[in-house]
């Protein structure tokens, strides 16, 4: 199914999508599990790394999309 929509939707597109999701999923965590406690890292941490990966991914959508940038590599 990955290989399908890859097709189907342009790689700006897929990667305006996939870091806004990404964000927003690390935008929850960041907000609402300030008081779970888990062995290996804090949730509150896992949120803001995902911010971060899902800001990087939304501002790679915005510049391939500037420039024009849909083909594969």
């Amino acid at each position: 199914m990955s290989g399908t929509m890859g097709r189907m939707v342009s790689r700006p597109t897929r990667n305006l999508v996939e870091g806004t999701v990404t964000f927003v999923i690390g935008l929850v965590l960041w907000l609402f599990t300030d008081g779970v406690e888990t062995p290996v890292v804090t949730l509150t941490k896992v949120g803001v790394v995902m911010m971060c990966v899902g800001g990087v991914l939304v501002a790679t959508g915005l510049y391939q999309a500037a420039r024009g940038t849909t083909r594969d590599r």
